[in-house]
C-alpha cells in the first residue's frame, strides 16, 4: 500500500478532497502535518481520522519535521495550501514532493503568490484564462517540473471570488486524480 504525507496551511479543502478520494482506494494518507494550529485544515484532517503532525518553522529548518517524515516513509508528499519554503534537506530525502499551484505557470508563480494574492493579479491583468500546475517541488518557488496543467475561461470573471471559485473546482477535480496517476505509475516526469 502506497502512502501519503500532505503539508497544509490553510483551509484544507485540497487535503480534504485528497484524504477523501483516497479513502476507498490502496492509498493511505498517513499524516497531515501543519504549521498551523488555527487552520481548518485540523479539523478536517481530524473528522476524517487522520493523523496531525504539528511544526513550527524551527523544526522545519533544522530537521525534526525530516526526522518524524521518516518514520512515515512516504511514497510521496503532498504540498496542499502549504506557503512556506520547502527545506532543501527534506527534498534530498524524499524528491518526491508535489504541489498544486492556483496559476498556469510559469505566469503568477514565486515567492508571495499565492491563494488570493495569485487571483488579484490574474484579474488586474486581465487575461482570459487561467488555471492550475501540478508540479513537482524543488529549492525554489514554483519552479519544479510540471506535472499537469489545467485551464479554464474566467472571461465573465470581474472579481477574485470568481476566479477562486473556478481555481478551487478545478483543484477538487485534477489534483487527486494526478497523484494518484503518479503513484500507480511510478512516473517521474523527467525529475
Amino acid at each position: 500500500m502506497s502512502q501519503i504525507v500532505i503539508f497544509a496551511s490553510g483551509s484544507g479543502t485540497n487535503a480534504e478532497a485528497i484524504i477523501r478520494y483516497f479513502s476507498t482506494k490502496s492509498v493511505r494518507v498517513g499524516a497531515v502535518f501543519c504549521n498551523n494550529p488555527q487552520a481548518g485544515v485540523v479539523d478536517k484532517a481530524k473528522s476524517l481520522g487522520v493523523q496531525l503532525e504539528f511544526f513550527d518553522k524551527t523544526q522545519l529548518v533544522e530537521g525534526d519535521v525530516l526526522s518524524r517524515l521518516q518514520a512515515f516513509r512516504p511514497d510521496l508528499i503532498v504540498l496542499a495550501g502549504f506557503i512556506w519554503m520547502f527545506p532543501k534537506a527534506i527534498l534530498e530525502v524524499f524528491p518526491k514532493v508535489v504541489n498544486v499551484h492556483p496559476a498556469l505557470l510559469p505566469k503568477y508563480g514565486g515567492k508571495g503568490m499565492y491563494g488570493t494574492y495569485v487571483h488579484q493579479a490574474v484579474l488586474e491583468n486581465q487575461e482570459l484564462k487561467t488555471g492550475i500546475t501540478i508540479h513537482y517541488v524543488n529549492e525554489h518557488y514554483d519552479e519544479g517540473a510540471i506535472i499537469a496543467q489545467f485551464e479554464t475561461s474566467i472571461e465573465t470573471c470581474t472579481t477574485v471570488a470568481c476566479i477562486a471559485a473556478k481555481i478551487h473546482e478545478l483543484e477538487q477535480q485534477h489534483f487527486p486524480k494526478v497523484i494518484a496517476q503518479i503513484l500507480e505509475t511510478k512516473k517521474d516526469y523527467n525529475l
